[in-house]
């Protein structure tokens, strides 16, 4: 078992005004040569990530950075080192990019990133470039019927959106996904389908979100399915949820709910201790608000997922 101190890693997704990433291919003769990887370096000595993540891009590929956000902060285990990677989405910059180390250089649509040979410590970042910050849940214990909370969500321009449909019908649950899956498609929304769902509906989702309990009697990775997550409610859960190859996990309650009023909340500092030792991202749910953005992404999520934070109707306020 390898006991070094991990090695810190600061790494930029730079986004070009036609919403392209940068990717580099590394050196040939360099470690894992030819494979792809973000731009960013190693931090010096008592370099914050924010200070490597400059340096290292004006040396790299010529740009002076302006204004950075975090993307997703995570640990790789290489059999000889552990790799402490801090992700930062580049929202300002300004110079050309250069290829100032002769290697090469390519800007890629984000939804084309998945068909190039990354290197696998990479791979969680492609994810989570893909995924927006805001997951919606449309559950059908509330008084607006789900058909009704999805076109609210969709006139927001939330982009992907869990159908949890556990109190409804076969019949219900066909009758939303048949109304749910076109404007979905259209919108270019992510649809999950829960696991607790009547199943005649399910393979018409793009996506499946397995319970706590369907997650632990999976031994692998669910077929036919584009994207596949999770809910946890522990470190165990998550990292059953990254052996098995899940794409993304729901950690719950953060907060105190309405929905789980008798489990106890993990508090922020918590959640921040388990998502750090995973390699995957993660979504905040419990209590979360859209106001609570900012500190779930300081804190390591890859942004909030909610019933209600999205929709707040007249009649479910009294």
């Amino acid at each position: 078992m390898n006991t070094s101190p991990p090695l810190h890693v600061a790494v930029g997704i730079v986004k070009n005004a036609q919403g392209q990433i940068l990717i580099a291919q590394r050196h040939k003769s360099a470690h894992q040569g030819g494979l792809w990887e973000f731009p960013g370096g190693k931090l010096e000595c008592n370099e914050t990530p924010e200070m490597a993540l400059v340096r290292e891009l004006q040396e790299e590929i010529g740009i002076v950075v302006k204004k950075i956000s975090r993307l997703i902060t995570l640990y790789h285990r290489y059999p000889d080192l552990i790799v402490h990677l801090h992700v930062f989405w580049v929202n300002e910059f300004l110079g050309e990019v250069t290829c100032c180390e002769n290697q090469p250089l390519r800007w890629v649509t984000p939804h084309l990133l998945k068909d190039y040979p990354f290197l696998k410590a990479n791979q969680p970042i492609i994810t989570a470039i893909r995924l927006p910050v805001y997951y919606a849940i449309v559950d059908d214990t509330r008084k607006l019927s789900p058909q009704q909370q999805l076109t609210e969500l969709l006139k927001q321009n939330i982009t992907l959106i869990q159908a949890r449909l556990k109190t409804s019908s076969s019949l219900e649950t066909t009758q939303f996904f048949d109304y749910a899956v076109p404007r979905c498609r259209d919108q270019k929304v992510i649809l999950m389908t829960n696991s607790a769902n009547q199943p005649c509906a399910a393979y018409q989702a793009e996506g499946l979100h397995l319970t706590s309990h369907d997650l632990l009697r999976c031994s692998q990775r669910p077929h036919a399915y584009l994207w596949v997550s999770a809910s946890c409610h522990s470190l165990e859960e998550l990292q059953h949820a990254e052996k098995i190859g899940i794409d993304f996990a729901v950690l719950a309650p953060v907060m105190p709910t309405k929905t789980h009023h008798e489990a106890p909340a993990l508090g922020w500092l918590q959640f921040s201790k388990w998502v750090a030792e995973c390699t995957l991202p993660v979504y905040a749910l419990g209590g979360m608000n859209l106001s609570d953005l900012e500190s779930a992404i300081e804190y390591g999520a890859q942004g909030i997922a909610s019933i209600r934070a999205f929709i707040v109707s007249p009649i479910e306020m009294t």
